[in-house]
């Protein structure tokens, strides 16, 4: 792959400005605009310019403005009153006579010419940081991308497992704990892939799926947040729990991977949503219907379940090579998920 840097010429940002520019070639624009910003101006040149374009985007540009205004008089006034109490704090008492003189006499005589210093930045600070720092812009846009992930009703449902399943081995069902946990944890992700993406999740969701960003990369971020948070969590969880001839506490990791791999390979046909139902949903039949069918010996049949599932190379072998398979579909078929659950 060609690693020579190119730049839009003004023949392809007229193209673009007048949306005659192929789609494909159009989203690898946008995604060269995200890091080029002599390619970004001379496009937004040429989309100002566009008879069908221009017109329209001034009128928002001045409404925008006009309704920015009074508030960046605000913000600018707020932060110099700010950066001039903090270095009046700093300078001590002759600092603050300075800044703020007694009354009938003047600034010269407590020697501060010019009044209150003006403060040193006009920007908020957390922008002057993002230009600083190049690794502060990449983190603020991955908490951005993964923000979906860690709120909503997903987060504190993993808690409810974990703590629940704790809870249950100090009672009377000791020996069930660690089974339902096992049986619960492979479909924790699955719930939280389908919570995390799509417009019942994001209220920007429209904006981020028609960036160049959205798609699989963007799912891929809020999976691997969903892994972060649910991985290590149920696993010291079952790690604290009586193995009660259950298979081991890290035994669900596997087939919790293949579970989420084969939602989201298969998000690109059916949805987001229908994926995780279809793929959580069989799950949790395998599991749980063959102890619930087995009467009274629901807990036994639920543990003999557990080991065929995930106990042994054998079934994890399977499970790894199924995890493999549903990754190569995913990135065989990850143009499909540039137009998923777009408005």
């Amino acid at each position: 792959m060609s690693t020579t840097p190119w730049h839009a010429s003004a023949d392809l940002a007229a193209r673009y400005a007048d949306g005659s520019l192929p789609e494909s070639q159009a989203w690898s624009l946008e995604k060269h605009l995200e890091r080029c910003g002599a390619c970004a101006a001379r496009v937004s040149a040429a989309v100002r310019q566009s008879p069908a374009a221009g017109p329209v985007l001034a009128r928002m540009r001045e409404a925008v403005l006009k309704e920015a205004a009074p508030m960046e008089t605000v913000l600018k006034e707020a932060v110099c009153a700010k950066a001039a109490r903090r270095e009046s704090r700093e300078a001590g008492p002759a600092a603050a006579h300075a800044a703020h003189p007694p009354a009938g006499g003047h600034p010269l005589a407590s020697g501060h010419v010019g009044g209150p210093v003006a403060a040193p930045l006009l920007t908020p600070p957390a922008r002057s940081v993002l230009r600083a720092r190049p690794w502060a812009r990449f983190l603020l846009r991955a908490l951005w991308a993964a923000g979906p992930a860690f709120r909503g009703a997903w987060l504190p449902a993993v808690w409810l497992v974990a703590l629940g399943a704790l809870a249950l081995s100090q009672g009377a069902g000791a020996d069930a704990s660690r089974p339902l946990l096992l049986a619960l944890a492979p479909v924790v992700p699955v719930a939280g892939v389908a919570l995390s993406y799509g417009a019942h999740a994001d209220p920007l969701h429209e904006i981020a799926a028609a960036t160049p960003c959205g798609g699989l990369r963007l799912m891929l971020t809020r999976t691997a947040a969903v892994l972060a948070v649910s991985v290590p969590l149920l696993t010291l969880t079952g790690v604290l729990l009586p193995a009660s001839g259950t298979p081991g506490a890290a035994a669900w990791l596997l087939p919790g991977l293949t579970l989420t791999l084969a939602s989201l390979a298969l998000a690109g046909w059916v949805g987001c949503r229908a994926a995780t139902a279809l793929t959580g949903g069989g799950w949790l039949c395998a599991v749980l219907v063959p102890s619930w069918a087995s009467g009274g010996a629901a807990l036994t049949e639920l543990t003999q379940q557990l080991d065929r599932c995930l106990a042994g190379p054998r079934a994890q072998g399977a499970w790894g090579a199924a995890a493999v398979l549903c990754a190569a579909l995913l990135a065989a078929r990850r143009s499909a998920y540039d137009h998923m659950e777009k408005p």
